[in-house]
Order: structure tokens, then C-alpha cells, then sequence
């Protein structure tokens, strides 16, 4: 196989990763958009991380964030305390996760992103609503065996200086 021929599967393996990975994002937003946050830990392997910290922490490598998950099991008691026990003003989000780009693809497949997000938030005392976060996402993805990719990791580092109220929901 010539270096042309490598690079064009290389593309291609990275399009196609790509292309699973926004329409994954989408049914991740669709997911929290709509209030399901009991179906939300199933977007995660059993092994998942996920954290959600600020810029200046990220860059000073703190191991610190508003929320730390260090698996799929602390994910859920995450997302049955928020649908059963917090108590919180009415609130919609919406989620949106855009400029997708694969930067890697391990040699045990393990795809590696990164992408921008933002949250809008409407409050019933805030009705034309407000952005509530917006940050990038590094995200690391293991295909499954039926094809389908979860995430293995998803660090959310906000650029927002201030977050408005409690993060109550997951980004």
C-alpha cells in the first residue's frame, strides 16, 4: 500500500469516525434536552470519566471540576439524584455541540475529539433565556462491538468565567 493509499484510508477512517461522533452528540443532546436524565449514563462504558472543570483549572492541570465521575456506576447515582431527589427551579436547556474534529485514532480504536460546546438555559424567572456555559469538549470514544461508540471519556472545560446558579444538569 502506497503513503497516498494510507492517507486516503486514514481520511476516511477519520470521516466516518467523525460523522458516528456527530450523530452520537446529537442523540446525547436530544437525550438531556428532553429531560431524560436516567438514559443518560448509558452514553458512557462501564469504565467512563467525566468532569466538568473550568478553563484555568484544565490549564494548570487541577484535578478539580464542578462534577467528577470517575465511572458509569457514579454517573447513574449522579442522574437518579437529579430526576429524584434535587429540588431546583423549572428549567429547559439545550444543548449544542459543534466543530467536531477527530484528532487521533488509537491502535486499539479508541477515537479521540475534541468540539465546542454551548448550553442555553431558560429559567421561568428568565424566560428569553441565557448562555449558561460554553466551552470545548475532549472527548474519547470505544466503538462497541455492535458498532455503536460510547464514550470512554468527556472532559467539559468551560471558558464561561461564571457559571449562573448550581450546574444541576449534565453538559
Amino acid at each position: 500500500m502506497s503513503v497516498t493509499e494510507t492517507r486516503a484510508d486514514d481520511a476516511a477512517l477519520r470521516r466516518a469516525a467523525r460523522l458516528d461522533i456527530e450523530d452520537f452528540n446529537a442523540a446525547y443532546c436530544a437525550v438531556l434536552d428532553d429531560g431524560n436524565l436516567e438514559d443518560w449514563p448509558e452514553f458512557f462504558t462501564e469504565d467512563a470519566f467525566y468532569n466538568v472543570t473550568s478553563r484555568e483549572n484544565f490549564d494548570h492541570d487541577r484535578p478539580v471540576g464542578l462534577v467528577y465521575c470517575e465511572n458509569k456506576a457514579m454517573l447513574q447515582d449522579r442522574a437518579l439524584a437529579i430526576a429524584k431527589t434535587s429540588m431546583f427551579g423549572p428549567r429547559y436547556l439545550r444543548h449544542y455541540i459543534t466543530n467536531t474534529q477527530v484528532t487521533g485514532i488509537e491502535a486499539d480504536g479508541t477515537i479521540c475529539a475534541l468540539a465546542n460546546y454551548i448550553l442555553v438555559e431558560t429559567l421561568a424567572e428568565l424566560p428569553e433565556g441565557r448562555l449558561h456555559q460554553a466551552g470545548r469538549l475532549i472527548d474519547r470514544f470505544r466503538r462497541q462491538e455492535d458498532g455503536r461508540v460510547l464514550l470512554s471519556s468527556r472532559i467539559a472545560v468551560y471558558d464561561t468565567l461564571l457559571v449562573h446558579n448550581a450546574l444541576v444538569l449534565p453538559i
